[in-house]
């Protein structure tokens, strides 16, 4: 019988719990989703892009990893090793004023989630256009891989995120 893996199970919750939190509760509105399998280096990736039902100027991007490895470990069970999936966010949001915004946004994202993520901005614009400032890219990269034993904690991690793109929005 097919034993679906931590991926595929993770995957499946947080798809129900975003779904429901879109058509049922009217809270965000999904714009994006994705669910890649690489086979050049036998890797699964998972997305789902949305922003706030009534704020639109922010979005909010999961990205659910799984490589080689975690996959290896947990289908071969191998002894000693670490199944689980990497988590990240990622976040697009327009900056105008760049050297007091960025410091903002890295405060209140490290305030949400603690010491747990490592929070990387990336500032961009397109080039021959007039510049009125800047597109930023801020990842939101988890420390520690997740599994089934945190299921339980998928609905108060997207208040979490939730609570994120409200704050974003009003730096």
């Amino acid at each position: 019988m097919y034993d679906p893996t931590v991926f595929e199970n993770l995957k499946v919750a947080f798809e129900n719990q975003l779904y429901d939190l879109d058509t049922i509760e009217r809270e965000i509105r999904i714009i994006n989703r994705s669910d890649q399998m690489d086979f050049a280096i036998l890797a699964r990736k998972f997305t789902l892009q949305f922003t706030l039902f009534d704020v639109e100027d922010v979005s909010a991007e999961i990205i659910l990893e799984a490589a080689l490895q975690d996959l290896a470990d947990e289908i071969m069970g191998i002894p000693g090793g670490n199944p689980g999936c990497s988590l990240t966010l990622r976040f697009q949001k327009h900056v105008q004023q760049e050297v007091e915004q960025c410091p903002q946004i890295e405060e209140a994202l490290s305030d949400i989630w603690e010491n747990e993520v490592l929070v990387t901005q990336t500032l961009s614009f397109l080039y021959g256009e007039e510049r009125n400032g800047f597109s930023n890219n801020i990842e939101v990269k988890f420390r520690t891989k997740i599994n089934e034993e945190n299921m339980r904690e998928i609905p108060d991690f997207l208040h979490s995120v939730l609570m994120a793109l409200r704050v974003l929005h009003a730096v």
